[in-house]
């Protein structure tokens, strides 16, 4: 007769062990890349289910902090990389900048996922201030994240960008038939997407940065484009670590503008073809470049016809009604 895996397990791995049954039970559907799997009215990737159900109880939030929280494609890796040059620039040059030779999606892991440094235990051992970053909505993260006092700085980007990049990288990723356009729009727009529905994720970050303003930023991608000068200045006072005079002075924000760019950032060697693959819990392959297209706003023009735009307008509008938050 089997014995039960738990039974091999103290009870504290068993108590950490998802319960597969559960799992196994919960909605399953294909399309995208990997199939996804409805956990807590949540879309994850079915492949990493099991790891996210620890985050809720097993990550233990610091006070100090910083956690940077994204839906996927609207800006992720442009906000690791200012995040953490503007919070390390005392012990970093840009000459030996740890982002020279490593991608940003390695330099700040994402939280519960193997493979980035962010498995839960490893996350442990880290020195404070951590600088961590995750896609889960708030509802699955540990509720300790709202009371203990870390930081969260939140960004999303403008849904229909967000869409088109969600789109071309699932093909990027996928070993399969790329998915078409027009199945990939239906299922976003049932929110049937990885961590959607989008504007729950959105919404409930939006919600807390109304609650506790002064522990949670609340960006939006458009405004890195349009003036990312401000949003460093605003970044950095937030971080709790302004600049000084003399480094206005002496053009450091700016340096910073500049050497966290778009341009900049795809141009690096670790971020280039063949200049780095990064693995997310090993069912997920892709070149470092693939993180970096276009990052233009309104390039959805050049892909959804005039009749998709109105739906996700019209969607937007019914879900963020009332809210306060638009588009």
């Amino acid at each position: 007769m089997a014995q039960d895996r738990s039974e091999s397990l103290n009870p504290l791995e068993a108590s950490r062990q998802p319960d597969e049954d559960l799992v196994a039970r919960l909605p399953t559907r294909e399309g995208w890349s990997t199939p996804l799997t409805l956990y807590d009215n949540c879309w994850l990737r079915s492949h990493m289910v099991s790891k996210f159900m620890l985050v809720r109880d097993d990550f233990k939030p610091r006070r100090d902090d910083i956690i940077l929280a994204t839906h996927p494609k609207s800006g992720t890796t442009w906000l690791k990389s200012l995040a953490f040059t503007i919070s390390s620039r005392s012990r970093c040059t840009f000459a030996d900048h740890p982002l020279l030779t490593s991608n940003p999606q390695r330099v700040v892991p994402f939280i519960g996922v193997p493979g980035t440094g962010g498995d839960l235990d490893h996350l442990d051992t880290l020195p404070s201030p951590r600088l961590l970053s995750t896609h889960l909505p708030l509802t699955l993260l540990p509720p300790t994240v709202s009371t203990v006092g870390c930081r969260v700085v939140y960004l999303c980007r403008e849904p229909k960008d967000a869409f088109v990049s969600r789109w071309h990288f699932d093909n990027k990723i996928g070993t399969g038939a790329p998915i078409s356009l027009e199945d990939a729009f239906d299922m976003f727009c049932q929110g049937c997407s990885p961590f959607g529905p989008f504007w729950d994720h959105h919404l409930q970050y939006w919600n807390e940065s109304l609650a506790r303003p002064q522990e949670v930023m609340f960006l939006r991608y458009e405004e890195i484009v349009s003036d990312p000068l401000k949003v460093v200045r605003n970044l950095a006072c937030f971080l709790g670590v302004p600049f000084t005079e003399e480094e206005e002075k002496s053009g450091l924000a700016e340096q910073i503008v500049r050497f966290c760019s778009f341009d900049s950032l795809r141009n690096l060697d670790a971020n280039k073809a063949g200049g780095g693959v990064e693995r997310a819990g090993g069912k997920i392959f892709l070149e470092a470049s693939s993180l970096f297209r276009k990052g233009k706003v309104g390039d959805w023009v050049n892909h959804m016809s005039k009749d998709m735009g109105e739906k996700m307008d019209l969607l937007v509008k019914d879900k963020f009604k009332g809210s306060g938050l638009e588009f």
